[in-house]
């Protein structure tokens, strides 16, 4: 694709994706589902609109990527997404997240027959220093700051008590599910499939939207986005640098795993008495 012909596709293709994308906050922030579902009306409208003249032999389509995020989307928000940790809430977490990923691969890979969408779990290279050193920034980092936020803010109690050995491990298995499950649809479904049509940071930034946004009805409310809104563009950022799955669920499960004790340490003051707050 020619320069031009690229300038092109982004101004004429920038819309709809960011109507698409702005579903997320309608459905998840503010909570209204008929605005959530117009949006994704919308968006998909005007990519058809715009790519009607186009040969789609000249390259991906616009709109049957963005139709593979909307059906993400509308799956993930069926739920409510409080956390609970009874049995009914997980599976239906499992149901519902496991669908918004398998949906959209199964149809890009058997409906629409191209590779869109995939997990490249293990590359060739070797972690490096940078790596390594970034994942040992993400525990201390998370130590000085999660407990804080979790705390002074009250979003805590967003989650659910967690008073027994058996609330805990459940706790512990949610968190880390969930953490795993961001990184497949959030980077490897949503910011792969903008990556087709627009530059890394544009479909970067679109990601973030979609991420946070679920992050917020998750329960990092209040002031939370600040936090979130730099993870999430640096999760994407680091994907694009190593193109290993398995290196941004690493970092996205330390992280996690310290979001983890942090709720423990706030529903059961002392019995993890290793924060600062």
């Amino acid at each position: 694709m020619t320069e031009t012909a690229s300038r092109t596709t982004i101004r004429t293709g920038i819309l709809p994706a960011v109507l698409v994308c702005a579903a997320a906050p309608a459905f998840f922030v503010l909570e209204i589902p008929w605005l959530g579902w117009a949006l994704l009306a919308l968006g998909i409208g005007v990519s058809w609109f715009v790519e009607r003249g186009r040969v789609t032999a000249s390259g991906p389509s616009l709109t049957r990527d963005l139709s593979l995020i909307a059906i993400g989307l509308l799956i993930v928000s069926i739920i409510p997404l409080a956390a609970e940790l009874d049995n009914l809430a997980m599976l239906r977490f499992t149901l519902a997240l496991g669908g918004a990923v398998a949906v959209p691969y199964v149809i890009s890979r058997f409906v629409y027959r191209d590779r869109a969408i995939s997990f490249p779990w293990r590359t060739r290279k070797r972690w490096g220093r940078l790596q390594w050193g970034w994942l040992v920034a993400v525990l201390v980092l998370g130590w000085l700051i999660l407990p804080f936020y979790f705390i002074t803010s009250g979003v805590y109690q967003n989650w659910p008590v967690v008073d027994s050995p058996e609330l805990i491990a459940r706790l512990f298995v949610g968190v880390g599910a969930v953490g795993i499950w961001d990184e497949l649809f959030f980077i490897c479904t949503v910011f792969a499939l903008l990556r087709r049509h627009f530059p890394d940071m544009v479909a970067n930034v679109l990601q973030a939207i979609v991420f946070v946004s679920f992050l917020w009805e998750l329960g990092y409310r209040e002031w939370g986005p600040l936090l979130t809104i730099p993870f999430a563009l640096l999760q994407g950022w680091i994907f694009l640098r190593t193109h290993s799955l398995a290196y941004v669920v690493t970092v996205h499960l330390l992280f996690d795993a310290v979001v983890f004790a942090v709720l423990v340490h706030a529903h059961n003051p002392g019995l993890l008495p290793i924060f600062l707050v």
